[in-house]
């Protein structure tokens, strides 16, 4: 069953995913804006385009003719996707489940107002001006997001009035595709924020993952661990939403459903149609399947018997602090000499500050409190060293 399958982005999470691919025979084309992407050192092939240009989609598509299209970014022309279902190639999860999910716009919007789950109070604002209106409207602090962008890029907390206009120029910055608009979210307060893994299926029922918790900074997460400690009654609660969502979205695939727990219950938050950053926690063997076998097995319709829970795991990101064109690594014996730890490289070939560039991770018994696990992974991650 030999299928082929053309990855949209090539960062790490599409790597780890061809890797999964490749051990069970399927051929892949990688696909991203730039040369020796971490995807394509992996790959069967590769293509460097410009993924918001259409007519470039549509001639890798026709040359390639994919059985998949697997979107692993933001920024592509969506759009597109519909006429190449109709051409018979599966977008995964689904063409509607990409479109929508490459535009906080429309995932919220289907969420919030089509499908009654609770979010955070919101706004849209396409200037400056508009911006100043809606945090009027949904009061300070609060938050800042480009409605196309990825890793906390371009995301920024209001805490005074002074902060707007820096934010709006952060937000325009750094927005993914063509899209100059941001989404202004009232700040919940919640006491800690999860990702749910969720496997939807062809013909089968939908299956979640044990609850992954995860810290943030600028946006973008530093260590997630599984299991998070989460009541019985709110995973049921983000359960449910993540099932509304996914089935509302269509298709077969991993979603990485994130939500915020608060004293008030359980909002969601945002989601995204492929395996999550946070989700790298798995490739410490905490379950049966990483997050990326599972996506696989999904798209090309393998059984899936149980995701099982089988070792208490954290992830730590190792992050560049400097611009490089050619970034070293030192440290990498010392962490390799670490026990019940493992590590990624992730072989970007160029750094920047606070580019993700490799994640530290560290497993043990389930009995295992969380907490000493996050911190071996903080602690591995440390030893690891990006040199400009």
């Amino acid at each position: 069953m030999q299928k082929k399958i053309l990855l949209l982005g090539s960062g790490e999470l599409g790597k780890e995913f061809v890797i999964a691919a490749q051990r069970i025979g399927q051929t892949v084309i990688a696909v991203d804006s730039y040369e020796n992407a971490p995807a394509m050192q992996v790959a069967h092939g590769f293509e460097v385009i410009n993924m918001l240009d259409g007519s470039e989609l549509d001639r890798i598509v026709a040359k390639h003719q994919p059985d998949f299209i697997v979107p692993e970014i933001e920024a592509i022309r969506t759009e597109r996707f519909y006429d190449y279902e109709k051409q018979g190639i599966t977008v995964v999860p689904s063409a509607k489940a990409a479109n929508f999910t490459m535009n906080r716009k429309a995932i919220r919007d289907l969420a919030a107002k089509e499908l009654g789950l609770k979010t955070a109070n919101y706004r849209y604002a396409t200037t400056a001006e508009e911006l100043r209106k809606a945090v009027g409207e949904v009061g300070i602090p609060c938050v800042v997001k480009p409605l196309m962008s990825s890793s906390g890029k371009g995301q920024s907390t209001i805490k005074s009035e002074s902060d707007i206009e820096k934010a709006w120029n952060y937000a325009v910055k750094d927005s993914r595709g063509d899209v100059v608009e941001v989404i202004v979210e009232a700040f919940v307060k919640f006491n800690s924020e999860i990702t749910l893994l969720t496997v939807t299926q062809n013909g089968n029922p939908t299956l979640f993952c044990p609850p992954i918790g995860h810290r943030q900074e600028r946006g973008d997460y530093q260590e997630s661990w599984q299991p998070a400690l989460v009541s019985d009654k709110d995973l049921f609660e983000a359960q449910d939403m993540a099932e509304k969502v996914t089935e509302a979205l269509g298709g077969a695939g991993l979603f990485g459903v994130e939500f915020f727990l608060a004293d008030d219950g359980v909002y969601f938050s945002e989601l995204s149609p492929r395996p999550h950053d946070t989700g790298m926690v798995t490739l410490a063997g905490t379950q049966n399947f990483n997050e990326f076998e599972l996506h696989l097995r999904a798209i090309l319709s393998l059984p899936i018997f149980e995701i099982k829970l089988e070792k208490t795991g954290a992830s730590a990101v190792i992050l560049a602090l400097e611009n490089s064109q050619n970034p070293t690594f030192s440290g990498i014996d010392k962490i390799a000499g670490l026990p019940k730890t493992d590590f990624r490289i992730f072989g970007k070939p160029t750094s920047r500050p606070y580019r993700r560039m490799g994640v530290a991770l560290a497993s043990d018994t389930l009995e295992t409190p969380v907490a000493e696990v996050v911190e071996r992974a903080k602690s591995a991650a440390k030893t690891v060293t990006v040199n400009p």
